[in-house]
């Protein structure tokens, strides 16, 4: 009877719906039908953090396989930027001085992830002009000392015969030269001769010997992330500046880095743009064909590279006559941008002639580089050799700042040839008026805009002209 009365008690509960029919191996189980069996979510989403120069950040709630690059589309159309495809997204692990580019495939949670609880990184948002300058210029990225080529390929090769190469599944140009490696557990650097080939990084136990029984495995790449040194000589006692480390995706800390040092920028910027087509080949060159798809007349090596924004916006014209004209002479652009920039003074003074004076019209000519965006106010000389660093090492990639030996003088600092180099900017004073001049006062401006507009547009007694500026933009 009690059994009896235990059966009737679960009769009276009402039937549970399966809601994983498909499990069962009977089909007569399933209560509910197939279209009534609820649709898959959607994404899951999360929330990151990323920071601009100026220590200003913004959070972002984001898909879980959002992309770099789509992370950067997304600030570039919240913060109304322009695109000019050298937006790039950055990892800095602060604890080791340690920063990288993230490449524009690469899942940006997937590189969270790899991020230690107690560790204080960051993702920063900022301009990398180098970012895929190998691509129009490659000669200039692999110099003949430190790159041989196969027995098979001839002596002379092409300027997109070596990214091809690079590209190819068969043949890798070899990667060559000296490097200075920190021991495994020790404080002590050790120069050796290293080789980059397509099975990984090796060095040399016997000088320069090629031999395979005298080549020693060092690393590959599959597993880790190649990382820039910022501060190598300070944190790890690196015997130059010019440091770079490999760190596996999954490190217990700073003991499992693999460090190296170059002997000069053009060194380290041969060996780390090598590894980077090594490890991701052609999906480097989709991320940099991906703007330009669609484009009519693009092949593969022969995509004419965009002018800068910079360069398309600093034409000089003239709107005087029926009909507007570029003016091509550099002698009258600048007389034309003198005339203008002393009309402008004269409005100026007009408007502010009942508030203002004379005095204080000249103070406000004086100041006005301040509201520019290159212009970065009392930073040192490293730091301006920093900013250029971030920004990509392209020819013309500069800023100007508050010279620090002589508070009365600027300093216009510049990228040219992987080198960064600075030039004096002189005030001088003539007839009660006071002009700027980078040649000992040959070429006079009246003020910092001018003096960077001109050399915008005229290489001048500079070894290039100024093309991309610095700018500490705010999120």
């Amino acid at each position: 009877n009690r059994r009896k009365k235990k059966d009737e008690d679960v009769l009276e509960i009402p039937s549970i719906p399966n809601p994983f029919p498909e499990l069962c191996c009977s089909p007569f189980a399933s209560v509910f039908s197939a279209s009534l069996l609820p649709k898959a979510t959607s994404r899951k989403k999360q929330v990151i953090k990323v920071y601009s120069e100026d220590d200003t950040s913004r959070a972002l709630e984001v898909p879980s396989d959002i992309t770099a690059r789509d992370v950067c589309q997304l600030l570039i159309l919240k913060n109304h930027y322009i695109d000019d495809h050298s937006w790039t997204l950055f990892e800095q692990l602060t604890h080791t001085g340690l920063a990288r580019a993230i490449e524009d495939h690469e899942l940006v949670m997937e590189v969270q992830s790899n991020w230690a609880m107690e560790e204080e990184n960051r993702l920063y948002f900022r301009k990398n002009y180098a970012k895929y300058e190998f691509f129009k210029n490659p000669l200039s990225f692999f110099p003949d000392h430190m790159i041989s080529f196969p027995s098979e390929t001839n002596a002379a090769v092409s300027h997109s015969g070596i990214l091809q190469m690079f590209l190819s599944s068969s043949t890798y140009p070899e990667i060559h030269g000296y490097l200075h490696a920190k021991e495994q557990g020790k404080k002590s650097w050790k120069k050796l001769y290293f080789l980059l080939r397509r099975s990984g990084l090796y060095f040399s136990t016997k000088g320069t010997s090629k031999e395979p029984r005298h080549l020693q495995f060092f690393c590959e790449f599959s597993n880790s992330d190649m990382y820039m040194s910022l501060t190598g000589k300070k944190i790890f006692g690196a015997p130059t500046n010019y440091g770079f480390c490999f760190k596996p995706n999954k490190s217990g800390g700073t003991r499992d880095l693999k460090q190296l040092c170059a002997d000069d920028e053009q060194s380290r910027t041969c060996w780390m743009t090598a590894i980077r087509l090594l490890k991701y080949g052609m999906q480097l060159y989709q991320n940099y064909m991906q703007p330009y798809q669609g484009r009519s007349g693009c092949s593969p090596l022969n995509v004419t590279p965009m002018r800068s924004i910079s360069e398309n916006s600093l034409v000089a014209m003239d709107f005087s006559g029926h009909r507007s004209r570029i003016i091509e002479n550099p002698t009258e652009a600048l007389s034309v941008a003198v005339e203008e920039g002393l009309a402008w003074r004269r409005r100026g003074y007009l408007r502010l002639n009942s508030h203002g004076s004379p005095i204080a019209m000249s103070n406000m000519g004086r100041s006005i580089h301040r509201s520019q965006s290159w212009f970065h106010h009392k930073i040192s000389r490293e730091e301006a050799q920093r900013l250029i660093l971030q920004h990509g090492l392209v020819d013309g990639v500069f800023l100007v700042r508050d010279s620090q030996s002589n508070p009365k003088t600027f300093v216009l600092t510049l990228s040219h040839g992987l080198k960064i180099k600075h030039f004096q900017i002189v005030p001088l004073e003539d007839d009660g008026k006071l002009f700027y001049s980078l040649d000992d006062g040959h070429t006079r401006f009246t003020d910092l805009i001018q003096l960077v507009e001109f050399y915008q547009l005229n290489k001048g007694v500079l070894p290039c002209k100024l093309k991309h500026y610095c700018a500490r933009i705010a999120l």
